[in-house]
Formats: structure tokens, C-alpha cells, sequence
């Protein structure tokens, strides 16, 4: 990606383990601005909290965080402002815990990207591409993949710059051509 300028709104979205965490990290350090990390994870097992851990040592001081699992909407609604970029790390790890919270997450996605359609700050946000492995073999896994896939749907169509990011290496998606045809 030749063009680093920070838009209002960023999606990068990429496989487990594809330097999209660490791209979106970069995105947010190269605008200059304070940063502000929304974490939606939980640490429910010590591997969790592990990982969660090294993610707090990788990114460093410099970094103010705030943890939220369920009100992503609310807090990007009273913390994005044009003084500083917030990183959200990550859409799937949200969209877990609204699905286990047995939250309606049509009405969640719908109110999610309504909010990022209408930030008054640069916001980044990250998620993974869980569709493009072997079809799961049981309901709510399924469920879960295919959730995922119309919330990145989604996302895409309301943030301003798509990122794809494959083994380290970034892909510009949007803005590019888009051709007139609704899937």
C-alpha cells in the first residue's frame, strides 16, 4: 500500500496471525495523533491473558486502552474525536461476545456501522477473515462464520479505506474501482 494518509474510517481485516493487528498498529503510530486502543477481548483462560499480555507489552506506553466486550458503538461514539486515532482490536472478538451473550447481532452490527459511518475521528479497525477455510462442521461454528463474514461485509461498505493484509504484506481494497454490481 503506497498511500499511508490515516482516513476518518480504516478497515483492516486478514487471517489469524497475518500482521493485520500490527499494520492497523502502524496505520494509527504514522498519523501523529494520541492513540487510543479499544480492546474487545476477555480474558477468560490464562492463554487469553497471556495474549492479551504480550499485546499490551508489544504496543507499548505510549498507548492509552480502554477494554470493552459489548458497547463498541457507545464508546467509539464518546471517545473518537479528531485529536487522536482510536485502533479497535478486534471486530470478530466482539462479535464473539455478543453472540455468546445471545445479543441480536443483526441489530448490533446495524448500530456498529452506523456509528463508524458517522465517527468525528479517525478510527481503525481490525478484524479477521474467517471464510475462506473448510466449512465448519457444526451449527455454531457456521453460524459464527457466517456472522462474520456479513459484519466484514459490512464494515467494508462504511469505512472509507479496506485493507487486506496476507502473510505481513498490506492489499489495498477500497477506495479502488468497484464495479456495478451488488452481491
Amino acid at each position: 500500500m503506497t498511500d499511508q494518509t490515516l482516513p476518518r474510517t480504516a478497515l483492516v481485516f486478514g487471517g489469524a496471525r497475518s500482521g493485520k493487528s500490527r499494520f492497523a498498529e502502524r496505520l494509527a503510530e504514522d498519523c501523529g495523533l494520541h492513540k487510543l486502543y479499544v480492546a474487545t477481548g476477555a480474558a477468560h483462560d490464562d492463554e487469553m491473558a497471556e495474549r492479551i499480555a504480550a499485546h499490551r507489552a508489544q504496543r507499548g506506553s505510549s498507548w492509552e486502552t480502554i477494554e470493552e466486550q459489548f458497547d463498541l458503538a457507545g464508546v467509539l461514539d464518546h471517545e473518537c474525536r479528531p485529536d487522536r486515532v482510536v485502533l479497535v482490536d478486534c471486530l470478530t472478538l466482539w462479535l464473539s461476545n455478543i453472540l455468546f451473550a445471545d445479543k441480536d447481532v443483526t441489530l448490533e452490527t446495524e448500530r456498529l456501522c452506523a456509528r463508524v459511518a458517522g465517527l468525528a475521528g479517525p478510527c481503525v479497525l481490525v478484524s479477521n477473515e474467517v471464510g475462506m477455510g473448510i466449512v465448519p462442521e457444526n451449527r455454531l461454528s457456521r453460524s459464527f462464520r457466517d456472522a462474520q463474514g456479513r459484519l466484514n461485509q459490512a464494515m467494508a461498505g462504511v469505512c472509507q479505506k479496506v485493507v487486506f493484509v496476507g502473510a505481513g504484506l498490506p492489499l489495498l481494497m477500497k477506495p479502488t474501482f468497484q464495479p456495478d454490481i451488488t452481491l
